[in-house]
């Protein structure tokens, strides 16, 4: 009885034929990637460089910006702990704000000083720059003005301050019923009592209005005969 013939081999060759294709193109693959990256490795490298340079440079910064507040803080302090006014504006004006917002609060406290030691001039001096500073963040400007219209109540026309306190009026101002209070003064220093009543009504009516401005507003609408319940 003869042998059976030989199994066919072309399945084994054509098997071996693909691992040796996939071996090639990985080879290739990796060829390529090695070239790619001594090529344009240097720019992986500058990206890394360049999110860990920014990362310290912002901590850098950060902790400057913490320093400078911290000795902005301590040369307020130290000038504000005498109780010599007048030293205590000169240290004032002589502390050098590294930002806009420190700026305005040394204008403001310079102002506030110079106010209590009757120094009309000097506070007027410190608000209005405060004011005209258009790096300054808008609130301290207000706040500004509005302390300066206060300080100019017996020098500047009424007309002057009623314009001005018609600005500080306008919708979404945190001094808005302040100025609304300012300008019934004005109405009443100015003889229109009956404006400044329906103002100061109008006031009462405000859902914002705060205990201690209700409480002022009520005792000048009561001076000027008017009606509580009306409001």
């Amino acid at each position: 009885m003869s042998a059976p013939p030989p199994l066919p081999t072309w399945g084994k060759n054509v098997s071996e034929t693909d691992s040796f294709i996939e071996e090639v193109t990985e080879e290739v693959r990796r060829d390529r990637l090695f070239k790619l990256l001594r090529r344009y490795g240097w720019i992986g490298i500058a990206v890394v460089l360049l999110i860990v340079g920014g990362a310290a440079w912002r901590e850098y910064s950060r902790a400057q910006e913490r320093a400078a507040a911290e000795a902005l803080g301590d040369s307020i302090l130290a000038a504000l702990e005498t109780d010599d006014r007048g030293a205590s504006i000169a240290a004032l004006e002589a502390v050098e704000a590294p930002a806009p917002g420190g700026a305005a609060l040394l204008g403001l406290l310079t102002a506030a000083q110079a106010a209590t030691d009757a120094q009309t001039d000097t506070a007027v001096a410190a608000l209005g720059e405060v004011a005209r500073n258009g790096e300054v963040a808008q609130i301290y400007r207000d706040i500004a003005s509005f302390k300066l219209l206060l300080l100019q109540a017996d020098t500047a026309e009424a007309d002057e301050r009623r314009s001005g306190f018609a600005a500080l009026a306008r919708a979404g101002s945190p001094l808005r019923l302040l100025a609304e209070e300012q300008l019934a003064l004005i109405e009443v220093e100015t003889g229109d009592r009956e404006a400044a009543v329906a103002r100061f009504q109008a006031i009462l009516e405000d859902s914002e209005v705060s205990a201690g401005l209700r409480q002022r507003v009520s005792q000048v609408i009561v001076a000027l005969g008017g009606d509580l319940d009306a409001a």
